[in-house]
């Protein structure tokens, strides 16, 4: 009987010394290929941004609203700290709002239909008609055929082409009142979840300080691009007034709105506000006139947008000039003509929720950013304050 325990003592030495070793744990299953992970995001990409062109007649207004109530947001923080009450603080930023939407419509309504009335009198037809003549007689002597510049010339330069584009602008009023109204609609939402924004961010904050930060970044960032847009865009407009008023072009005063009103649109909306009163010039004053417009255009724009515009919105847009014209290709596909003046906003906004609200995916700011020092100090830095 004694010997029974000291077997059992010693069994479990025994079966330590003579038991297999234990087996390793199962390895964790292999990672796809990079190039397969990148395809899969592309293509989840590609469909999101297909869902949104489908839906680009509800996304682009609210979208739209979004950004109108961020631009908006440091006048109700003003009235707030005036100590009137949040409700009326809301109406009366809404109210601004709605202010600024039709003015910005009727001013674009009112530049088309005064260049539609100025080319439909007889004056520009048979002004056309004498420069076409110069031109063909031209171009002639280098041994042009008459058809194929009829062809051409008829298709760039006849007046009525031009109206016709116009009319089509101006009888869209349908999808304008819709896009009005929609916006409008989620304006009066929006306004009314302002009045506990803050509330709300600080439960964010308190979970998920990344995204709360970048949500803070993304609409500090939208804010100081429509200000200073919205301001370059009076300067810029208020130089072309002075410039078509002394080359004496008609019609001074549409164009420097249309200017303001094209100055949203980033790269190309230079283009699309120089267009009209070049060919007014033309029609006009003759191909000097034009010319001269074109010159004063484009040093204006120069000046004014690329070597100054640039110093005050870098800390706003953040973003090289590569990925803004990409964005407005995009956009302005994805969401209509309403995205080509949202694109830089909806690249901000993609770019706070992947990259910014992601402390591993910042290296990507490497190549978004427009100065990729300060990006990299900025994550460098945050990476400090989580590590302490």
């Amino acid at each position: 009987m004694p010997i029974l325990p000291s077997l059992r003592r010693r069994e479990p030495e025994r079966r330590g010394v003579e038991s297999p070793a234990p087996a390793a744990a199962p390895a964790s299953p292999t990672p796809w290929p990079r190039a397969v992970v990148v395809l899969l995001g592309v293509a989840l990409a590609f469909a999101v941004l297909l869902g949104l062109h489908q839906l680009r007649d509800y996304v682009a207004p609210v979208f739209l609203a979004l950004n109108l109530v961020l631009a908006a947001a440091p006048l109700q923080r003003w009235l707030v700290g005036l100590k009137v009450p949040r409700p009326l603080a809301a109406v009366t930023t809404g109210a601004a709002i709605f202010a600024f939407l039709i003015g910005f419509f009727t001013a674009l309504g009112w530049s088309a239909a005064a260049m539609v009335e100025e080319l439909s009198s007889r004056e520009y037809r048979q002004r056309y008609t004498e420069l076409y003549t110069q031109a063909v007689t031209f171009l002639e002597g280098y041994g042009l055929q008459q058809d194929t510049l009829t062809e051409q010339l008829e298709s760039a330069l006849d007046p009525s082409r031009i109206i016709g584009a116009l009319g089509g602008v101006l009888s869209n009023l349908t999808g304008i009142l819709g896009l009005l109204t929609t916006t409008a609609i989620v304006i009066f939402f929006l306004m009314i979840d302002t009045m506990s924004a803050g509330r709300r961010l600080s439960l964010v904050k308190d979970q998920h300080p990344d995204v709360a930060h970048a949500l803070v970044s993304f609409a500090r960032g939208v804010r100081r691009y429509w200000v200073v847009t919205t301001i370059f865009g009076l300067v810029v407009a208020l130089l072309d007034v002075i410039a078509l008023v002394w080359l004496g072009v008609p019609l001074a005063l549409a164009w420097g709105v249309l200017s303001f009103l094209t100055n949203y649109i980033p790269n190309i909306g230079f283009v699309i506000g120089l267009v009209p009163p070049a060919v007014v010039a033309l029609l006009a004053n003759g191909p000097v006139n034009a010319l001269l417009v074109v010159v004063v255009y484009s040093v204006l724009n120069f000046v004014v947008q690329s070597l100054i515009q640039p110093k005050f919105t870098g800390d706003a847009v953040g973003v090289t000039p590569t990925i803004t014209f990409i964005s407005l290709v995009v956009w302005a596909w994805v969401l209509g003509p309403v995205g080509a003046l949202l694109a830089l906003p909806a690249t901000l906004l993609l770019k706070a929720v992947l990259v910014d609200a992601d402390p591993a995916a910042r290296w990507v700011n490497a190549f978004l950013a427009s100065n990729p020092d300060t990006a990299r100090a900025e994550t460098t830095r945050e990476s400090f304050e989580q590590g302490t």
